[in-house]
């Protein structure tokens, strides 16, 4: 048998990265493309995640392999509730927009069991500076429930490296929480989450958080600029930048939504691969200089700047669906629960058969990043 048959996919990466953006009851695609992942063997060492992708990338980092999709599982069973659409056809394009009308309507009036809930007063009638004011749900539920699927001692101790992206309110600056500078809790995977002004901010160490989706809804740069080694990372998007020309107010406002939320990836890379070259030329030149000069204090720090690593980005993206509309990243129902993650593990396993993202990039390009688009095609 042949034995490069038998590694996993991510067999010639020393890292592999899993970046996880922010799209509300969309993030059940996410579980299903770590689904997929895992039974492929190719396990992240690094979770990066904003908002929902916070939550999943939580219960990765926070469970062992073989418990982990058992509770993703279980939190998305929880926080979706099984109404008449699974009983019913609801087949056609027309009845799934009805539906789906109903369930998000549901959960801006009632709330989603163990994650959040209406405020009682509503926040008009709460005095200005109060902690009911300035949100129109309580989130409290959401951290008896990361505590139920989440084991932050493993966080904390164990060898998955956890990212979380959130905004401080008082500067406006994007801040990271990493569980190899910092102990992660609870309240840091809540303050990445907590979209205002559905969600009250999170207070942390005298400072308080918004949900990292604010700024930019992808931790795909931190990652870039935090990696120093080979790194192979699969980047699971909940909005396309690519889409339709809207025909109705309702098209206007999804397509809105894609556009703000979708993942500046292009940029990024952009980026990256022009900082990319920059290091590899200080690199060549520390090589080149005599040995005496290398050991001047300002050389040595220049030449620390130097890299060579590569990076490969596996972009997994959530596409709509004729039935989806502008409140899709609210419809908690557990038929679209399930047909999200459904679609994950379809778009992760048509990926994973694709065989030239498996080497690093030369290193003269630094970065390549592939797209495996539904009809196959790179």
């Amino acid at each position: 048998m042949n034995v490069i048959a038998q590694q996993p996919p991510n067999a010639l990466y020393t890292q592999t990265a899993l970046v996880l953006q922010g799209g509300g009851a969309l993030g059940a695609y996410q579980a299903g493309v770590y689904e997929c992942l895992e039974g492929s063997r190719a396990l992240p060492n690094w979770v990066a995640g904003i908002s929902i992708g916070a939550i999943n990338a939580a219960m990765i980092a926070g469970n062992p392999p073989g418990k982990r999709v058992e509770q993703l599982r279980a939190f998305w069973d929880r926080i979706t509730e099984p109404g008449p659409d699974m009983v019913l056809p609801f087949t056609d394009t027309m009845s799934r927009r009805i539906h789906a009308t109903g369930s998000s309507l549901r959960s801006l009036l009632s709330g989603i069991p163990g994650f959040f809930s209406p405020r009682i007063p509503p926040a008009w009638m709460h005095p200005p500076g109060g902690p009911g004011a300035t949100s129109y749900y309580d989130t409290s539920d959401l951290r008896a429930t990361l505590k139920r699927h989440v084991d932050f001692d493993l966080i904390n101790s164990g060898p998955v490296r956890l990212s979380l992206s959130a905004v401080n309110i008082r500067t406006g600056n994007f801040t990271y929480f990493d569980s190899r500078n910092m102990e992660i809790g609870p309240e840091h995977v809540m303050a990445s989450a907590a979209l205002p002004p559905g969600f009250p901010p999170v207070e942390i160490d005298g400072e308080y958080y918004w949900d990292g989706g604010l700024v930019s809804n992808t931790p795909l740069s931190y990652v870039l600029n935090n990696s120093c080694r080979d790194t192979l990372m699969f980047q699971v998007d909940l909005f396309s930048a690519i889409g339709p020309y809207p025909e109705t107010i309702d098209e206007v406002e999804e397509r809105r939504k894609d556009i703000v939320y979708s993942s500046r990836t292009r940029m990024n890379t952009d980026i990256f691969r022009e900082k990319h070259k920059l290091k590899q030329a200080i690199a060549q030149l520390a090589e080149r200089l005599p040995p005496g000069a290398r050991t001047d204090p300002v050389v040595a720090e220049l030449a620390g700047l130097g890299s060579d690593h590569k990076v490969t980005i596996v972009h997994l993206i959530y596409r709509r669906t004729a039935y989806s509309g502008p409140a899709k990243d609210y419809e908690f129902s557990r038929r679209s629960m399930l047909e999200h993650w459904k679609a994950g593990k379809a778009d992760a396993r048509r990926t994973l058969r694709a065989k030239a993202w498996r080497e690093p990039p030369p290193p003269e390009l630094g970065i390549a990043v592939y797209d495996m688009t539904r009809s196959g095609v790179a």
